[in-house]
């Protein structure tokens, strides 16, 4: 097997987070991407993602493929777990997010490594005072629940709210604006968990997942918890990073039609774009968008759901037929969408026809995104992307293999598909009985995810 060491001699050789004597280049499959290996870890442990990938995959995957410093990009940030291994192990690093909060999160944790700790410390202590003494006394809060968050049911209860606005008028007390978003993000990272709602995984009402509702809660120990953590990660990250300044950047916009970007300038990319299963990832945000101000009104919400990948269904289910911008030869693409068309067309919108929309706006924008890609990798650079199949009506369909196809369409090289979790849990399957085999009893209906593994070749070669 192949190995490189520390000692050999090269333009600028990377430090090895860990001090591993040797690092394995040919290992035979990469780390689970699943985000939960990130939950007990610094930094990457703030904010908790259902669509996110774990740090030890993007570790694997830099250590193999990136020993020289280089630009790493995210064209799908999330909340940032890419850009944050990019710049311990020393690299510049790129990304988009449409999502305010989670572009919040990236910019937090990246730049963490400038919060004056002593200061933080102490503002921890100072909360601590505030709160204890403001929810012992009659104090009415300066702070309001923001009037454009709607839900169908009390979002906080009576109590819990007070002492939630409360939190909201120490940090709205917070000078020091890197201070301020830690505290920012330590509330935001917990609102849920004492809130009359639950991710199940979309967000819905606990009453309706039959828990019951949360009268009370004592608020302070969450959330002094979460910042002695993140105070605790802040000290751990400034001792891991390579170098004093962190070159990173992350835009909160999507990354196509972007002009920040120039041809041949990124060494790699890892990215997981959202699958397709209609997982609503803003609305599943809302609480956070909204009280972090990032959202005023549900057209705010909409601008959102348009930029996103992909669309949703509920945005394209009910508009002209939509084809798709590109053929794709021998494969059964344009056959499957057909079929898919046909099913259900008794139930209207809800049938074959939405979802066939949906879908092909999806791969539109998987054309689009590789399109990019072969402009702005440089010769042989490489992109790994994590994504699942889909079941739609019934349908299986074969999301990663239509992905490699579309990137051999634009030019560049399918270098390999590997699964990596054969049997994946989700609400991605509509209308179907079909889970984990079930449906036909063959195993061929099954939700998996894969690991897209795409190069951009040395020498260019004319697209089909």
């Amino acid at each position: 097997m192949a190995t490189v060491t520390n000692k050999e001699k090269n333009p600028k050789q990377l430090p090895l987070l860990d001090k591993p004597e040797k690092v394995a280049l040919l290992e035979p499959s990469f780390k689970d991407p699943a985000f939960a290996g990130n939950k007990n870890l610094p930094i990457h442990r703030w904010v908790p993602w259902i669509a996110g990938f774990s740090s030890e995959f993007v570790k694997g995957v830099l250590r193999q493929n990136l020993l020289h410093e280089g630009t790493v990009l995210d064209p799908f940030s999330g909340v940032g777990t890419t850009l944050v291994e990019a710049v311990l192990h020393g690299h510049k690093a790129i990304g988009f997010e449409i999502n305010p909060y989670a572009k919040l999160a990236c910019d937090t944790k990246l730049k963490a490594y400038l919060v004056d700790t002593k200061q933080f410390s102490q503002l921890i202590k100072n909360f601590e005072s505030f709160y204890s003494s403001k929810v012992l006394s009659g104090y009415s809060p300066k702070s309001s629940m923001p009037s454009g968050f709607k839900t169908r049911g009390e979002f906080y209860s009576p109590d819990v709210l007070k002492k939630v606005l409360i939190l909201q008028d120490f940090i709205n007390s917070v000078a020091d604006s890197g201070i301020k978003n830690v505290f920012r993000l330590a509330f935001a990272s917990t609102m849920v968990q004492y809130s009359n709602y639950s991710y199940e995984p979309s967000l819905g009402q606990r009453i309706s997942s039959g828990k019951s509702e949360i009268l009370d809660f004592d608020i302070e120990k969450v959330v002094v918890k979460k910042l002695n953590e993140m105070l605790q990660d802040i000290l751990w990250y400034r001792e891991h990073l390579p170098e004093k300044k962190v070159e990173a950047k992350i835009y909160n916009k999507s990354f196509f039609g972007n002009s920040e970007l120039k041809a041949n300038a990124v060494d790699l990319i890892i990215t997981s774009p959202p699958y397709l299963n209609n997982y609503h990832y803003n609305r599943n945000t809302r609480p956070q968008l909204y009280w972090l101000g990032c959202v005023q009104n549900t057209q705010d919400m909409k601008k959102l759901e348009e930029a996103n990948f992909g669309k949703y269904w509920q945005t394209v289910r009910d508009g002209k037929d939509i084809k798709l911008d590109f053929a794709l030869p021998n494969t059964d693409l344009e056959a499957k969408l057909d079929e898919l068309k046909e099913t259900r067309k008794d139930k209207g919108l809800y049938g074959g026809r939405g979802w066939t929309n949906y879908a092909a706006v999806y791969f539109n924008d998987c054309y689009k995104f590789c399109s990019i890609m072969k402009k702005i990798l440089k010769p042989g650079g490489k992109a790994f992307v994590v994504i699942g199949n889909s079941i739609l009506q019934g349908i299986f369909i074969p999301t990663d293999v239509y992905l490699g196809k579309i990137a051999e369409k634009t030019g560049l090289e399918l270098t390999r598909i590997e699964v990596v979790r054969k049997a994946r849990i989700g609400n991605s399957i509509i209308n179907s009985e079909f889970r984990f085999g079930n449906g036909n009893g063959n195993g061929q209906h099954t939700l998996y995810e894969a690991i897209v593994e795409i190069t951009k070749p040395k020498v260019s070669r004319k697209t089909c």
